[in-house]
């Protein structure tokens, strides 16, 4: 192995901790929706929207922290907010008031804006172009587990520890990530730290939206991110609605979406020759079957078989756009990569919203098989517009 593979492995490997801790936390509560709504007294629609608070303030927070992580460094930037997602999920295992718990959610969510783009980033400053989607494919493994562990865990060991036991744990992973970046990243290779220039941020956020390709990308994760990612929060009040289960069976449903991703991360590199672009018309395709087959409402197993084939489908978009979006403005990735990720968490809280008052209006079928529709159209849409080249913007 060569000393820029090792070096590659090891930054890889010190973003998989990150990345996993960020993911976890994100994904914990999903499954625990009914059991917070009747312990801290609350609606089952209310509690759901704790996921909104948390992917918010992740997508708020971006265009601040895209120009502080290219100006302090994304190393820096990544470390310290690591240690205050740690402190807010900690806190959390101590309310006993639902508010109390959206405000930490919000702070947590605003704090792991920090981990996932920035690491993405940092991964196009590193690795070059003709290896960087089987390297973010790879990365995104400790994200799929991240997912996997959160929704699993949580569903299944609620009973065994309780809600507050879930997020002490996840607290405990954050914790871990704060002393793998602290320690693990190669001294020397950042840039120097300087004062970050929020006009300058501001013209560069310009430029970067005039680009024709990255305002496709930047939508492209807007819509992927309410169809696929709105009907998460209401699985387990749905699942108990049908009389099939409670948090366990829901979080095995969840964890299915991971088991698709893991997939993905197997196959990416046999994808990408095959495929190349052309991924996101059959990762649309795979998602919107798999979204009309959820919205049958059937058995958990069959909810849980769809959700494998959506993550499947779903990084077969996403992986794509997020290779694409590192390469939009080389200069300022984090700027970048902020603005992907800001479009994509508004996608993630609007979606929420939506697909509950959808679900309360029309049913679970035609929600989700407009969902369905508006997947497949992106992947089709998107697979013919970004064929064509765009120029780099400085």
């Amino acid at each position: 192995m060569t000393p820029a593979s090792r070096s590659t492995t090891r930054l890889i490997l010190v973003l998989a901790v990150a990345g996993f801790a960020s993911t976890f936390a994100g994904r914990s509560v999903e499954p625990l929706v009914g059991v917070l709504a009747r312990d801290l007294a609350s609606d089952p629609h209310r509690a759901a929207l704790l996921s909104t608070a948390f992917a918010l303030p992740y997508a708020l927070i971006q265009p601040v922290l895209g120009p502080i992580g290219d100006a302090l460094g994304k190393e820096r930037v990544m470390t310290a907010c690591l240690a205050v997602l740690a402190g807010a999920l900690g806190a959390c295992a101590l309310v006993s008031d639902i508010d109390l718990l959206f405000g930490l959610r919000m702070l947590a969510g605003a704090a792991a804006g920090g981990v996932v783009p920035l690491a993405l980033a940092l991964l196009g400053d590193r690795v070059p172009m003709e290896r960087r989607q089987v390297a973010i494919g790879r990365f995104l493994v400790a994200i799929v587990l991240g997912q996997l562990s959160g929704s699993t865990f949580a569903g299944l060991l609620e009973a065994e520890i309780g809600w507050r036991g879930v997020f002490a744990t996840t607290a405990l992973g954050a914790a871990l990530a704060v002393c793998a970046t602290g320690l693990g990243f190669e001294r020397g290779l950042g840039a120097a730290a300087r004062r970050p220039d929020f006009g300058t941020a501001l013209v560069r956020y310009r430029t970067i939206i005039a680009n024709p390709r990255a305002r496709v990308l930047f939508c492209a994760v807007f819509v992927e991110a309410i169809a696929v990612f709105g009907i998460f929060p209401h699985l387990a009040p749905l699942i108990e609605a049908r009389g099939e289960g409670g948090p366990r069976e829901a979080g095995l449903v969840l964890a299915g979406f991971a088991v698709g991703s893991l997939i993905y991360s197997a196959l990416v590199g046999v994808l990408v020759r095959l495929l190349g672009l052309r991924m996101l018309a059959a990762g649309g395709a795979v998602c919107a079957g798999a979204l009309l087959a959820i919205g049958l409402a059937g058995t958990w197993q069959a909810d849980c078989a769809a959700m494998v084939a959506m993550g499947l489908g779903f990084y077969m978009l996403h992986n794509t756009y997020q290779v694409q979006v590192t390469e939009v403005a080389p200069q300022a990735r984090a700027s970048a990569v902020a603005l992907h990720a800001f479009s994509f968490f508004c996608g993630q809280a609007l979606g929420v919203a939506l697909i509950g008052g959808a679900l309360q209006a029309v049913g679970q079928l035609w929600a989700l098989a407009a969902c369905a529709v508006a997947i497949l159209v992106l992947g089709l849409v998107t697979a013919h517009r970004l064929a064509k080249p765009a120029p780099r913007v400085a």
